[in-house]
């Protein structure tokens, strides 16, 4: 799965190197995978109203149920200072 989320994630963003996946495993057995990206990929990752994040959601998912496993998929937003 992280394999998956990282060639997805890494093919659409411009620094790859400020890419980072973390796994959790909540407690009602659902494997949490929180992505960070740079703040300039964030829009290119979400996508116009939500579009690319939840086709990238959707593929997770699909290979999910395929495993029979039970997936989250959080994209991280880093907090902006203020001005």
């Amino acid at each position: 799965m992280k394999t998956l989320i990282t060639f997805i994630i890494t093919a659409i963003i411009d620094k790859p190197k400020e890419f980072k996946l973390k796994e959790e495993t909540t407690e009602s057995g659902f494997k949490n995978y929180l992505i960070s990206v740079a703040e300039e990929d964030m829009g290119k990752v979400i996508g116009k109203r939500g579009q690319i994040i939840k086709a990238i959601r959707t593929l997770v998912r699909t290979k999910a149920i395929k495993e029979n496993k039970k997936v989250i998929l959080t994209l991280e937003e880093k907090d902006n200072p203020p001005a």
